[in-house]
């Protein structure tokens, strides 16, 4: 195989001599990734003569878009660009070592498997043979077979048990062995999964020819697009209570399977979103007409329904947790925080670009890389909200300005209330500018309370022809904080749908506190530090005794 290989090389590399071409050994310089493709830029240094030379960049990407293929050069060497094109290679091997490491891997494996189905077949003819034995042994005398003595029987009765005990217990060993070396299978051809589509048995040749009127070197930069590689926004919001303030760390999430390395290369995160096109969608024409029923066959109803059935059947069911680290001095050197590497915002006419600060490695096995884009201190009004009724907890929400240059794209979120993880959360997307609210999770140190105090039912009327029930709740709100904090409290008064029930607020007053449209109450509590609150809902409902109300406790 390796000579065949080798032959194969010279074959090619003396073709390439024959044309004139200079097959160039390049480098991935930059990338730029999008959300669903990259566009890589590979640069490379030739030496030219005069006339024309083709520059050939081999081993690329199969998935390579041929179409997004771009060359730039600059150089001592007076040349022109003629023209590019691109070529697909098949070979008899797979030219991307991760995905061939792992295909070696799964057939070592597979040949593990069927040395142990060989031993189980060994142990089950064994295991007959036995079986036959005791029949034998059992077996009622015949003429010419004289009938063994005590001890011969004994000693076949005992051969026969240790032998089927040995076949037993090396059969419950194979079942182990197979079982842990089908998860190692499943495992490897997971992982090979992810990267088959970024390399199989073939690779794209571009070839680059270019004219030079005099000698000399020409740095060549060559850019095409690869599907197979993604970002997406991630935030780290951590709350300085006591400073009203928030400092959000803005990364990247990277991820590529491209059958190409990344390695320490210019990478640029866009937002830019080619899918969608260059130009609005166009309207068709928009039709009514009068519907015609058709009846339908039976064998197809039968189908409809029977597939209807299997899209309608139940689906059978890590975060990333970060951790900052300090680097202490054996003297009495003042620690400093370590800061994160800022990206530079490169604004378009219709979209963003954030080029990270250091040079990234991202490996092409599908695994998150979090690149950092840039950290701001925003200033944040606190507040809290509760809804006593369905949750008995504060959930801090801070009101946030976007004072920095950057757009926040919409994206996760992991919150921390000074220096603890708290919760995780969704960022919408919001420009320079821009106010928003950032949700931060349940705080402990509001306390909430929702009791009810009491269920009255009485009759009313003259002849006793109607019914009362009045309800009342006690919520009790208590800033357990150091500082003084605002909590907003909503909960609700039924709303009557029918004119036979009547809802009557009776706390708080409905001039205090009114209801919305949709009977929601609302108060908005300024508490000091230690300082407790109650509030109480009361209302009563009124209907006859012949209307079965729906919707009461």
């Amino acid at each position: 195989m390796k000579i065949i290989r080798l032959f194969l090389s010279l074959s090619a590399l003396l073709a390439v001599l024959r044309l004139g071409a200079a097959p160039v050994t390049s480098t991935i310089s930059a990338v730029t990734v999008y959300t669903d493709r990259a566009v890589v830029t590979r640069t490379a240094t030739a030496e030219l003569g005069t006339g024309v030379t083709e520059l050939v960049f081999a081993n690329l990407p199969e998935s390579l878009n041929e179409q997004s293929l771009q060359v730039s050069g600059k150089g001592t060497a007076a040349a022109t660009i003629l023209d590019v094109s691109a070529k697909q290679t098949y070979v008899d091997f797979t030219p991307n070592a991760r995905v061939k490491e792992l295909e070696d891997q799964l057939k070592a494996l597979g040949k593990q498997m069927r040395g142990l189905d060989d031993r189980n077949g060994v142990l089950e003819a064994q295991a007959t043979i036995l079986t036959r034995m005791e029949h034998a042994l059992f077996a009622p005398p015949a003429k010419d077979v004289p009938r063994p003595d005590l001890n011969q029987f004994t000693a076949s009765l005992t051969y026969l048990t240790e032998q089927k005990s040995k076949i037993t217990a090396e059969r419950a060993t194979l079942d182990e062995t197979r079982e842990e070396l089908q998860n190692k299978i499943s495992t490897v051809q997971a992982q090979l999964n992810e990267l088959r589509g970024a390399g199989g048995r073939a690779f794209k040749t571009v070839t680059v020819r270019v004219s030079a009127a005099q000698a000399g070197n020409l740095d060549v930069a060559l850019s095409y697009a690869v599907p197979g590689a993604s970002w997406a926004p991630s935030y780290d919001a951590r709350v300085l209570s006591t400073e009203h303030a928030v400092s959000l760390g803005y990364f990247g999430l990277v991820r590529q399977s491209t059958g190409e390395d990344w390695k320490d290369v210019v990478l640029t995160l866009s937002t830019a979103r080619p899918s969608l096109g260059g130009a609005a969608p166009t309207l068709t024409a928009w039709n009514l007409d009068v519907f015609v029923p058709r009846p339908i066959p039976v064998a197809y109803e039968r189908e409809v329904i029977a597939k209807s059935a299997r899209m309608n059947a139940p689906a059978a069911a890590g975060q990333m947790n970060m951790q900052t680290f300090t680097t202490a001095d054996a003297g009495a050197v003042e620690d400093k925080v370590a800061e994160v590497a800022q990206a530079t915002l490169e604004a378009g006419a219709t979209s963003a670009s954030f080029k990270i600060g250091t040079a990234a490695s991202v490996p092409s096995d599908n695994s998150p890389q979090k690149v950092p884009i840039t950290t701001a201190r925003l200033a944040a009004n606190p507040e809290y909200l509760t809804t006593p009724k369905r949750l008995a907890s504060a959930f801090l929400t801070a009101k946030v300005v976007n004072s920095s240059e950057f757009p926040l794209l919409a994206g996760a979120m992991n919150v921390f209330l000074d220096g603890t993880f708290v919760a995780t959360s969704r960022v919408r997307t919001v420009m320079s500018g821009e106010k928003f609210d950032l949700a931060l999770g349940a705080d402990e140190g509001i306390s909430v309370k929702h009791k009810r105090v009491q269920k009255f039912s009485e009759e009313t009327g003259l002849t006793n022809s109607g019914r009362r029930i009045t309800y009342e709740y006690l919520i009790t709100i208590q800033n357990n904080k150091r500082t003084a904090e605002r909590v907003i409290v909503v909960d609700q008064v039924p709303l009557s749908r029918n004119e036979k029930i009547v809802v009557k607020q009776l706390a708080p007053d409905a001039k205090e506190v009114k209801p919305t449209d949709e009977g929601a109450l609302k108060w908005t509590l300024d508490l000091k530090p230690g300082e407790k609150r109650e509030l109480t809902v009361k209302f009563a409902v009124e209907y006859d005794k012949d209307v079965n109300v729906t919707g009461l406790d």
